[in-house]
């Protein structure tokens, strides 16, 4: 039965190639664009270089203040002390690191000026972090001990300043009119690993600024890596009990005296979730799952209504088609399923085009600059992704006109 569907729609298809190429062309198109958004998606939630634990990491990267009485409130990352004084004091096994969020600073090489981004971090860093080390090494916990003015660039911030191809380790390079020396080069992260990617990497003893002033809030981020993945439920439980007993004092301002703190050690996502759309403890994951399966379905929904209404119209053109298979016997289910795999197998070879179509546009952003260090990939994900919508698409698009279809008379369909 299911081979005799097929070949009617191959039939079908090749009898109005007008019609095809349209349907195809829609179908194509929007899965292209769906499926190189779910990479690029998958790029920025999963794991990748540098952050390959990112998936059984932890992280904090923004503490809210909230006044409960006037309904005020106030935000932003937290302060190197807030990280030494209630997050490394946890009892539970882990990794934890500290580094500020990414600054910008102009850097002069031979009279140009070179814009580079830069960020302060612990030595520890460096140990849950998996950078490519092109030359050298990073620097450790030694280094900030010796109060060492060295810097990690990446192979941008190398080839730019030093030249491209030249060895770069124990040369000396200024910024902001202090001298540090080149300790390691890396192979460059994208931007959108907002965590780890910078241009350079400065040890947070050669900051300028007060880090060990004794504030909730300040510049700082912290990434945490549990000795072993089971014990992330119980990192965040003891997190959580410690920042529950922490205590504002009072600012004296009778419109905004926050009495509540908010900050939790969340998973990547739930990290930028809680931040955009949460509340109170509350991550934001619900709002974000519908808001993102709402924007495809909407998406979706367009050219799946143009679609319909193609196929209610090659539908109707094969009105004498259904009354003779009416006449003959056919019910209307028979009808319904044929015309229904047929919108599939039509979607299906859409999806495949699209997958062609994906691959092209997936290497063009890869090997451009639009994103520099972007590395979009067509994984199983994304290739599972690809072929649940290409059905969705198809029932989306077929179910109606077959519906349509089934009910017209036997007398009604036989007069065409």
């Amino acid at each position: 039965m299911l081979l005799n569907y097929l070949k009617i729609t191959l039939a079908v298809l090749q009898r109005r190639k007008f019609y095809t190429f349209i349907s195809l062309f829609g179908i194509s198109l929007t899965l292209t664009i769906l499926v190189v958004a779910t990479a690029f998606i998958d790029h920025l939630v999963a794991p990748g270089y540098p952050e390959i634990n990112r998936d059984r990491s932890l992280y904090i990267w923004n503490l809210r203040e909230k006044d409960t009485k006037n309904k005020g409130q106030s935000s932003g990352p937290v302060s190197f002390s807030f990280i030494n004084k209630y997050v490394r004091t946890l009892k539970t096994p882990a990794k934890i690191s500290a580094a500020t969020i990414p600054n910008s600073i102009n850097i002069y090489v031979n009279n140009h000026k070179l814009k580079v981004n830069y960020r302060y971090t612990d030595g520890t860093f460096w140990d849950i972090t998996s950078f490519d080390f092109l030359e050298g090494k990073n620097y450790t916990q030694q280094n900030i001990a010796n109060n060492d003015f060295v810097v990690v660039i990446n192979d941008y911030v190398r080839d730019e300043y030093v030249g491209k191809g030249q060895p770069a380790v124990g040369k000396m390079i200024e910024i902001d009119n202090v001298n540090y020396r080149i300790i390691g080069v890396v192979r460059g992260c994208p931007i959108t690993r907002l965590q780890v990617s910078s241009d350079l990497y400065f040890p947070y003893n050669t900051s300028k600024s007060d880090i060990n002033k004794q504030e909730l809030r300040g510049q700082f981020g912290s990434i945490i890596l549990p000795d072993d993945p089971a014990d992330i439920p119980k990192f965040q439980a003891e997190f959580d009990a410690v920042v529950s007993k922490i205590k504002l004092p009072p600012t004296g301002d009778k419109w905004y005296s926050p009495d509540k703190v908010y900050v939790s050690a969340d998973t990547y996502l739930s990290s930028f979730t809680r931040q955009l759309l949460g509340e109170g403890g509350d991550t934001g994951m619900g709002y974000f799952i519908t808001i993102v399966l709402g924007i495809t379905f909407l998406f979706m929904s367009l050219p799946a209504i143009n679609l319909i209404n193609i196929n209610v119209s090659r539908i109707m053109e094969r009105a004498s088609e259904i009354g003779v298979r009416k006449a003959f016997g056919a019910s209307s289910k028979t009808l319904v399923m044929q015309f229904v795999i047929e919108n599939i197998i039509l979607t299906l070879i859409g999806g495949v085009l699209a997958i062609f179509m994906s691959l092209g546009v997936i290497y063009y952003l890869n090997h451009s600059d639009l994103i520099a260090y972007i590395d979009l990939s067509f994984n199983w994900k994304v290739f599972a992704g690809a072929i649940v919508v290409s059905l969705l698409f198809g029932l989306l698009s077929g179910v109606y006109p077959a519906w349509r279809m089934s009910k017209l008379q036997v007398v009604e369909a036989l007069k065409n």
